[in-house]
């Protein structure tokens, strides 16, 4: 099966070094709000075949202002924010007990783009994590039961070991969601866009959030 062309092809633009197409980045400069800003350049990113397009880097910071950053994925985009879910037991989760704010960094190559978003986290419903709980697939859920993340281990063949028992347990029943696995809500304060442009003049668009809406400015390269 043939993979469908994206209608932003490369070359309309990168022989001239500007990143994708002009075309594209003048409608979403009409954009004024920039969840459905971020909302298109994804899926421009799914469409142009970008490797994990909602694989983000998640910088949080413990009590004291110690950062730390890993990638997770993104699982749902609304008016709202951004959500992800992980183990709120993992360091992640302590971090963002004691201080509930993230950062979030989007790097899509293919299309020369990346979006940074700094905001407050919130938890999402229960309902919620139940309802994304459920489409995971089998082998994933038993991972999170049998794992207790970031904590140390002996070795991996016990970690092993532990899954295989409970794909045993659970064998013809459905695999019940660990009460420390949850969801959280990026929701955004700020959010910057970034284009790649020739000779690094690239492109910086900043919207803040405000009483009023999104104020939107540009930032130098």
């Amino acid at each position: 099966m043939r993979r469908k062309r994206s209608h932003f092809p490369v070359a309309q633009t990168q022989r001239h070094g500007l990143g994708r197409s002009a075309l594209s980045d003048r409608l979403a400069a009409m954009t004024t709000n920039p969840i459905a800003r971020f909302r298109r350049w994804f899926t421009l990113a799914q469409r142009d075949g970008s490797p994990l397009p909602e694989a983000m880097a998640l910088a949080t910071a413990d009590a004291g202002g110690r950062p730390s950053v890993r990638y997770v994925l993104l699982k749902g985009v609304d008016a709202r924010g951004i959500v992800f879910f992980t183990n709120a037991a993992s360091r992640k989760g302590r971090e963002l007990r004691a201080n509930p704010r993230a950062s979030a960094v989007f790097v899509w190559d293919r299309l020369r783009k990346q979006v940074r978003i700094d905001g407050v986290i919130e938890g999402v419903s229960a309902a919620e994590v139940d309802a994304y709980w459920a489409t995971r697939p089998r082998a994933s859920q038993l991972a999170a039961l049998a794992s207790d993340q970031s904590a140390p281990m002996a070795n991996r063949a016990t970690l092993l070991a532990h899954w295989r028992a409970l794909r045993r347990r659970y064998r013809g029943r459905s695999v019940p969601r660990p009460p420390q696995w949850t969801g959280y809500r990026l929701v955004p304060d700020t959010i910057e866009f970034w284009t790649h442009r020739a000779h690094r003049l690239h492109e910086r668009e900043q919207f803040v959030r405000t009483r009023r809406g999104w104020r939107r400015r540009l930032l130098q390269p």
